[in-house]
């Protein structure tokens, strides 16, 4: 059997008045995805928990069939498992975004998509600015998305499960007063963002950003604290071998830590110009070596925080048209093979931001029968019977073993 599963991350959304009450998924052209819906089953999950931040990296654990209940730790600790840091158990490791804030207003979260070399030679300068504490590691990532990790066999009492950060996407456009780290650490936290404003304000970088008409990385932004967590691998718990593709460190790390391949395509970028055809080709050649490949597109998600309909469409389109139709057309007439296409989260184009609640999943393949469904969409999944208000228990019950309750 062979295993595809397929994550527009935030393509379920709300009915949109310039669409006539469609949402972006139900608007959008998607014959493939409509294909499975018709040959397979229609449902609706869960997988943000109400008491845990409605992220990309709660839903993916969920996705992934681990109860994000029992080991979520954190945002930033799986993003330090895809660089491979090495972490002590009592470690904190913290997002840290570059941001740019205006007159205390989120202007852009992305520091205007910040270029990795231009975000490498900001975090230099932060470190060599703590470099005398000791306590304290920039890591630099990819475009604007970075980590420090903060020792803990100083700072290790600082922080606890009750420190609260703020995703800086959260804050597009929106005064960033209310969304400073909060509970035990956040003193040293916002210290820490305040300090870089200094750091970065002439800084050459900057300059040459300014100069060229870019925004300025005005600042980093921490949030996402954790402690590294500890997961059993997927292989054991399934014995199923699996890979990822992405442009996201977020799901290499996810990868990581389950066990499974990473599988790069030059040009993923995890935004809205990534190479949807060569996720789609890498994704059928893996299938020649692995059990399960999961396939993740950011694209739909950096559109709806962009507040961009139009984008939104065009990249559930291209994720329908370069991704799902290949991949399900080279499945036909295999002996055996199942298809899941589902997001993680719903992301609001009204809030620009991710949202708790149920997204629509389709299962199509090889001992699925069909439920009758002939469209792809969260008003289709809404009439369905199948729900699963617990989302991790999704991929082992019905994906994997094809076990299919009308209530979960």
């Amino acid at each position: 059997m062979k295993y595809v599963i397929i994550i527009p991350d935030g393509c379920a959304d709300e009915p949109q008045s310039e669409l006539g009450g469609l949402t972006p998924l139900a608007a959008a052209r998607t014959p493939a995805m409509d294909e499975l819906a018709s040959m397979g089953i229609v449902g609706r999950a869960n997988h943000t928990p109400r008491h845990l931040p409605p992220g990309s990296d709660v839903a993916n654990l969920s996705l992934l069939g681990y109860d994000p209940r029992q080991h979520f730790t954190g945002r930033a600790p799986l993003e330090a498992a895809a660089q491979k840091i090495p972490l002590k158990d009592n470690d904190w490791v913290v997002r840290c975004n570059l941001v740019t804030i205006e007159d205390q207003i989120m202007r852009d979260f992305t520091a205007d998509h910040i270029g990795s070399d231009d975000a490498r030679e900001l975090l230099n300068t932060a470190q060599q600015e703590v470099a005398a504490d000791g306590g304290i590691q920039f890591f630099a990532g990819v475009s604007y998305r970075n980590l420090v990790v903060i020792s803990g066999d100083r700072y290790g009492e600082l922080f606890s499960e009750d420190t609260r950060t703020t995703p800086p996407h959260d804050l597009t456009d929106h005064p960033v007063t209310d969304g400073f780290p909060r509970g035990p650490g956040s003193k040293f936290l916002c210290e820490l963002m305040q300090r870089s404003q200094q750091w970065f304000m002439a800084h050459p970088t900057n300059v040459a950003r300014q100069s060229a008409g870019r925004l300025p990385a005005t600042n980093v932004w921490l949030w996402g604290l954790g402690r590294r967590p500890l997961l059993t691998t997927f292989a054991e718990r399934f014995g199923i071998r699996g890979a990822m593709i992405t442009g996201v460190d977020l799901l290499r790390g996810l990868a990581n830590l389950v066990g499974w391949e990473q599988i790069s395509v030059p040009g993923a970028t995890g935004f809205l110009d990534t190479d949807y055809r060569g996720k789609g080709i890498a994704a059928i050649e893996a299938l020649q070596t692995h059990d399960l490949v999961f396939v993740h597109v950011e694209a739909p998600d950096e559109a709806a925080h962009q507040g961009n309909l139009q984008a939104k469409i065009d990249a559930i389109e291209a994720i329908d048209r370069e991704i799902v139709r290949p991949i399900l057309d080279s499945l036909k007439g295999t002996s055996g093979w199942r298809v899941l296409v589902s997001p993680d989260h719903p992301t609001l184009l009204s809030t620009k931001t991710h949202c708790h609640g149920d997204v629509p999943f389709v299962i199509a393949g090889t001992g699925i029968e069909a439920d009758g469904t002939s469209l792809y969409s969260e008003a289709s999944a809404a009439t369905s019977q199948l729900e699963f208000p617990e989302g991790h228990r999704l991929l082992e019950t019905c994906f994997l073993l094809n076990r299919v309750p009308t209530n979960v």
